[in-house]
This record gives structure tokens, sequence and C-alpha cells, in this order.
């Protein structure tokens, strides 16, 4: 359960990140701002695939597993391959 609160955390960052980078884009016009949005969109794109990154491992080593309808059908389909026992 930390784990995810880590990516939701991780998550919030992107989300502010991105505000940050709205927030120099439309409300400031000079060049220095404009420096300070591509920086901070860079700092999102980094966030993310680290974001990305660190899922994958978590779901491969199995500190998270899937739920929902995808893991549903999954098991589903498991239990319809399985060889049948007379």
């Amino acid at each position: 359960m930390p784990i995810k609160i880590i990516f939701i955390v991780v998550f919030l960052f992107i989300l502010f990140s991105l505000g940050l980078a709205l927030f120099h884009l439309v409300i400031r016009k000079d060049q220095q701002d404009s420096a300070k949005t591509v920086k901070a969109l860079s700092y999102r794109i980094g966030i993310s695939i680290l974001l990305f990154i660190a899922l994958y491992i978590a779901l491969v080593t199995g500190m998270i597993k899937p739920e929902g309808i995808g893991a549903r059908m999954l098991m589903q389909k498991q239990l319809n391959t399985a060889p049948q026992i007379p």
C-alpha cells in the first residue's frame, strides 16, 4: 500500500509541474517565463518517464498487482485454457 501512495504523490508532482508550465505560458508573456515554461515541461516529462519505469518494475516484481476488469478477464482466460483432468 505505501508504494501506491508514493505513486500518487509523484503523479501529483507531475500535475503541479504541468500547472506551473500553464501558468507561465498563459499568464506571463516575457522571455524569462518562456524559459520557465520549458523547464517545467522538461521536469514533467522526466518525472513521467521515471514514474512509468517505476510502475513497470513494481508490476514485474509483484509489488503491485493488477486489479479490476483486466485482471478478471485474464483470470477467466487462464481458467478456460487450463487442461481439464477427466
